[in-house]
């Protein structure tokens, strides 16, 4: 008996050096990922009928499924409106005040009771940012809007991205601005991923105090595209007396129209890169889709068996910093 229990112990004892000496299982967090998409026909038009089974998503080009789907008509919206007060923008600053205040009272008027806006004013500071649906309140802010020196263009966009991040449901940043940037802490990309983080969309306004390409803010107005089409949105180049109040229109109803995917990464091999690339279909070739391009999640790093790999987006930043 002593020598059966000798030998009994002696295998417990040798299972676990093997199961000490066995490298530790790799965890992998993996979150639903949400992207917001609006699909067009070959006429510009706005499709809003399409089923779940019409889309396809794509994960760093391995297909994935998609677990959740809604049409937008009815979802809760959360706008960031950003009003660029820069003495550039000054001569048009009452035709934006006008057209947005329409676009507002449209906005509150019409949708899901629980819409909310956030009015951004920046110049050299950024002020405003605090979330509502009091139309009369919005619009006596609006009024008040005054122009000043400096842009911070880049500032406003990560200021406004990390308020929306926190924030459920959908999410819209419209920018009204000529797409100058002279005094913002922050670089374009930096913006760009604050803004992909909060899954915002983004809609920019260029209103053109300067027509003549001469003396246009090209640079400007490459960024702000870039922005736009980096998260499945759209930019505009109106007529600020004449056309600025359609444009204003396009995006309500666009925003009226769109379309939620949500899915679990999986099969994604990690890699070096935290950014994910994202592209979304419709199996009607005839249909454009317009989403943003990506999403970012945990890199790998060091490459040792006890990596924590993560595909979640990230939810980190800096410390804000924002005259109220």
């Amino acid at each position: 008996m002593f020598q059966w229990r000798g030998k009994a112990l002696s295998l417990v004892v040798t299972a676990l050096v093997l199961c000490a000496q066995e490298p530790p299982t790799i965890r992998v967090d993996v979150n639903l990922v949400h992207v917001i998409a609006t699909v067009k026909n070959q006429s510009g038009q706005l499709v809003g009928t399409l089923r779940q089974e019409d889309f396809e998503v794509r994960d760093n080009g391995v297909p994935q499924e998609i677990k959740l789907f809604a049409r937008q008509t009815d979802q809760p919206l959360s706008v960031a409106l950003l009003v660029d007060t820069s003495g550039s923008t000054a001569k048009d600053l009452k035709y934006e005040i006008d057209s947005a205040a329409k676009f507002l009272k449209a906005l509150l008027a019409e949708g899901n009771p629980e819409d909310q806006v956030a009015l951004y004013e920046f110049s050299y500071d950024i002020k405003g940012g605090t979330y509502g649906r009091n139309y009369a309140g919005l619009e006596r802010q609006l009024r008040l809007l005054h122009g000043e020196a400096g842009t911070s263009l880049y500032d406003a966009v990560f200021y406004a991205g990390r308020d929306l991040e926190a924030r459920q449901g959908r999410k819209a940043m419209i920018i009204v601005t000529d797409g100058g940037d002279t005094t913002s802490t922050r670089d374009l990309k930096t913006a760009l991923r604050q803004a992909q983080m909060a899954d915002a969309v983004i809609y920019s306004i260029v209103v053109l105090p300067i027509t003549n390409d001469a003396g246009r803010n090209i640079g400007g107005e490459h960024a702000l595209e870039f922005m736009a089409q980096g998260t499945g949105g759209r930019t505009f180049y109106p007529e600020v007396s004449t056309q600025l109040d359609r444009t204003f229109n396009d995006i309500l109803t666009e925003l009226r129209t769109q379309y939620l995917l949500g899915f679990y990464p999986r099969g994604v091999a990690p890699t070096q890169d935290p950014f994910h690339r994202l592209d979304v279909a419709v199996k009607t070739p005839e249909l454009r889709v317009s989403s943003r391009n990506g999403y970012y999640g945990d890199s790998v790093g060091g490459g040792s068996s006890d990596t924590r790999i993560s595909v979640s987006p990230e939810r980190t930043a800096p410390a804000k910093k924002k005259k109220l």
